[in-house]
């Protein structure tokens, strides 16, 4: 981790995300970014989502990764979009209740940062 990431948005937990709330605007999405420890996370869809690619050595790593992640959104009740093959996983997260981008989404992204 770097100095700037801000170690607190590892120990938060995702609340309910029902729509009712506006999505955050990219200004917003981009400082929250910035608390993340990886630098590899990219906001995309126009500020709508983040994503991030994950490399392994082969589909056994891969795997295992994808089901940390698994774990992760169950505990969170908070689910990315997975995209995954032999020695790559994409991680894509997108509050769909508000059709954009909430805390809630970078909690979990931080929460992935750990598992590497």
């Amino acid at each position: 981790m770097n100095s700037s990431t801000d170690e607190t948005l590892v120990n938060k937990a995702c609340v309910p995300c029902h729509g009712g709330v506006s999505a955050l605007t990219r200004p917003e999405a981009e400082k929250m970014l910035g608390r993340l420890a990886s630098r590899d996370w990219k906001i995309i869809e126009d500020g709508k989502a983040i994503k991030r690619e994950f490399k392994f050595a082969d589909f056994y790593r891969t795997m295992s990764f994808v089901n940390a992640v698994a774990h992760i959104a169950n505990g969170q009740d908070h689910h990315p979009d997975i995209e995954c093959g032999w020695g790559y996983c994409r991680i894509r997260y997108q509050t769909h209740a508000i059709g954009g981008l909430h805390e809630n989404d970078f909690i979990c992204a931080a929460k992935i940062d750990g598992l590497v």
